[in-house]
């Protein structure tokens, strides 16, 4: 069944999470009437859930090394995180009345480190600012009179009229709280070129036996580094029952995955212990054990876990024990995990792929379709955990949302 609204509107923006809230706020700060739809039935669910460990809005390091983090993508979001900064964002959630601290890392929070409070008091400014919320309309599309086409909770579509439409729909992690990557395929039929939605800050497979994945999983691997590709990094992983996560994994995912996507599997070294050297290490694995189990001696004489133990013992099929103190030593300082697949998009952080920014022109304007602008995760970029997604999806929003705003004022 369909219908035709009779909610014609000015500006129409999909998605209600950070990119579209924001672009729907610069729409109406420039004194556009806009409608926010969402097929959820409330909005911001995935910026909530990003905040249950404390809501990391941002980094506080210096914009070059900031930037950089976007690696081929930095061209394209240069102009709009150098337009709404760090700082910005700063001041614009401290005027929602949650002022923010850096932590020991650099990351940013809220000092209430909560995102329902910053979402809460966003919502009522919206709301006085004259944004509408239509909430559960899935949208379909377009119809062949151009307009946008929402599938409502009974089912039923409804057209609405749009002189301009903001997309940011957002990826495909996470799908119960919203994204779901659906809008892929429209566009596709449109004829945009858009790059397949991958798993990014995501952990990976590794073929491990039944019985370490029963004793190990849900265990930490604390203080290590993690090296592949020429990249190495302090961090730590959890081992879990289909391979590693955590957000040493998640800082490698990208080459990781284009590792495996190249190769079918990828070798990443984890150090177990690497504030100490391999000689140092060696000389205390070469003391006596007596009648000591090797796990005991091993937690004695070199401090380690029994996560740490078993993994020895895991990627040497038992036969930790049998090597000799300088290829224990070693084994530890450079130890071998081999990764066969990304885990499922559904339980990734973040999305890589999306609409290219080939799409777009300079405001984030379809090149394909005047007056429609996309904005935040559903474009083709990604970036580690630390702050630089959110960055990236507010500043995204804010400047589709002004030249969207732009747009219609010029078209009066």
């Amino acid at each position: 069944m369909s219908r035709d609204s009779d909610r014609n509107t000015t500006a129409v923006v999909i998605g209600g999470g950070p990119a579209g809230l924001m672009a729907a706020e610069a729409l109406a700060d420039a004194g556009v009437a806009v409608t926010l739809y969402d097929r959820m039935p409330s909005l911001g669910r995935k910026l909530l859930m990003a905040g249950r460990g404390g809501l990391n809005l941002t980094h506080g390091e210096d914009t070059s090394r900031f930037l950089a983090r976007y690696g081929t993508a930095e061209a394209h979001l240069r102009p709009a995180i150098e337009a709404f900064p760090p700082v910005d964002l700063r001041a614009w959630s401290e005027k929602l009345g949650q002022p923010t601290f850096v932590g020991s890392s650099g990351r940013v929070f809220p000092k209430s480190m909560k995102a329902s409070p910053l979402l809460r008091a966003w919502l009522r400014r919206l709301d006085s600012k004259g944004v509408r919320v239509a909430l559960r309309h899935a949208w379909k599309g377009w119809d062949a009179r151009g307009r946008l086409l929402f599938a409502g909770a009974d089912g039923i579509e409804t057209s609405v009229e749009a002189a301009v439409t903001v997309l940011a729909l957002g990826g495909a992690s996470w799908p119960k709280l919203g994204s779901d990557g659906g809008w892929a395929d429209i566009l596709r039929r449109e004829g945009f070129a858009v790059s397949a939605l991958r798993p990014a800050n995501c952990g990976f497979v590794a073929g491990w036996s039944e019985m370490f994945r029963d004793r190990f999983a849900g265990q930490p691997l604390k203080r290590i580094a993690l090296s592949f590709d020429g990249q190495t990094l302090r961090g730590e992983a959890m081992i879990s029952r289909y391979g590693l996560e955590g957000g040493g994994i998640y800082a490698l995912s990208k080459a990781l995955r284009e590792a495996i996507d190249r190769s079918g599997a990828a070798v990443l070294m984890i150090d177990i212990l690497p504030d100490m050297p391999a000689s140092d290490l060696a000389g205390k694995l070469d003391a006596p054990r007596g009648k000591q189990s090797l796990s005991t001696f091993l937690r004695k004489a070199a401090n380690l876990t029994p996560a740490a133990i078993g993994l020895a013992q895991e990627v040497t099929r038992g036969g930790f024990g049998r090597l000799a103190p300088a290829a224990m030593a070693a084994l530890l300082k450079a130890m071998p995990v081999s990764l066969t697949a990304a885990a499922p998009i559904e339980r990734a952080i973040s999305t890589a792929g999306g609409l290219p920014f080939d799409e777009l022109d300079a405001n984030f304007m379809l090149r394909g379709k005047p007056g429609v602008f996309a904005a935040g995760e559903m474009l083709d970029w990604e970036a580690p955990t630390g702050g630089y997604l959110l960055q990236a999806c507010f500043a995204t929003g804010l400047a589709a949302g002004r030249a969207a705003a732009a747009w219609v004022k010029a078209k009066a």
